[in-house]
């Protein structure tokens, strides 16, 4: 049976910030006395923007006013997220967090979870340990009760620091990508899968810079498993990926995220699309795509570019979405 570690729900005062945003999520930790039967310390995550400093003071009031759509209070999903503590999949985290969304994590080092997002409850975020390259890791009781999938996997596309330990794009992008799909149960309503803008070019400049070492080969085995699995499925391709937050650092790192100016969002299909995307757009992309039917078994490029953004807007996502459905 898979080791599950809890984490506990979002709380924001709404009269003090009556108009959340997942842009900048400004979290603090207070501990609480423990009752976890899992044995942690329960802790709610609270707004603390006093102890900023002004630069991230002027980020959050940007993030606040950028939002002007509420989101949703509650939901019966239960989402299991791949890939939570790189930079995407912070910001899918905190994200649902925000939202009071139930996930499960799948991590290497559970210790990790515990410095990016606190001590919590399983009313709010479940950690598991486990590593989508060892198929022995993915027991089935780990998918128990869960709605939807969201993998953000991934690694460099050339050598570095990330490839030890076999960190490599061929035993992330498809050893695991194809492990963690095959563990998963036909019950679930919808995966979504980070891949890449290019993967259907990878001999055409400047693609085949980037595939020099396979990145974009193993992400495209990656995506046509998923397509041939049977489960319904929606692949979201960034371009280059933009802002923070960077990988590994703890839950603070978010208040660096900012789309600047390039908030506005270009979602393409047919692998066309050539430029950049702010992680916080593809994050929101990820949610966004659970709740539109008609983006199952279709794969969508994405970028963003200066301008006024859809926030958190499902009404403007799926109008963007139909958008690159008529082109």
């Amino acid at each position: 049976m898979a080791t599950i570690r809890s984490f506990a729900p979002l709380s924001v005062p709404s009269t003090i910030y009556p108009k959340p945003s997942l842009r900048i999520p400004l979290f603090t930790s207070l501990p609480l006395p423990s009752s976890s039967s899992y044995g942690l310390t329960s802790s709610f995550l609270v707004r603390n923007e006093a102890s900023l400093s002004p630069p991230i003071q002027a980020l959050a009031k940007e993030a606040l006013d950028e939002s002007s759509s509420p989101l949703a209070s509650s939901s019966s999903k239960l989402v299991f997220v791949v890939g939570g503590t790189g930079g995407v999949g912070q910001l899918v985290v905190a994200s649902l967090l925000k939202r009071n969304i139930k996930s499960r994590l799948l991590l290497r080092d559970l210790e990790k979870a515990t410095k990016l997002f606190g001590k919590q409850d399983e009313d709010s975020l479940q950690v598991v340990k486990g590593d989508t390259r060892n198929a022995e890791d993915l027991d089935p009781s780990m998918f128990e009760g869960v709605t939807h999938v969201i993998c953000c996997t991934g690694t460099t596309a050339f050598p570095s620091q990330r490839w030890s330990g076999e960190n490599t794009p061929d035993k992330v992008d498809w050893e695991g990508v194809r492990n963690l799909i095959s563990a998963l149960p036909s019950s679930v309503e919808r995966v979504v899968l980070v891949s890449s803008v290019g993967v259907t070019k990878p001999n055409e400049l400047p693609w085949s810079i980037m595939n020099l070492f396979g990145v974009l080969k193993y992400k495209k085995m990656g995506e046509d498993f998923l397509r041939e699995s049977g489960l319904p499925f929606t692949i979201i391709r960034p371009g280059r990926l933009t802002d923070g937050p960077y990988t590994s650092y703890d839950l603070n790192t978010l208040l660096k995220a900012t789309a600047g100016e390039r908030r506005a969002v270009v979602i393409g299909q047919g692998d066309k699309l050539v430029g950049e995307v702010s992680r916080l757009v593809v994050a929101e992309a990820c949610i966004q795509a659970l709740d539109i039917e008609f983006t199952q078994g279709k794969a969508y490029e994405i970028n963003s570019v200066k301008g006024d953004g859809p926030g958190s807007d499902p009404q403007k996502w799926r109008e963007l979405f139909e958008v690159a459905e008529s082109r």
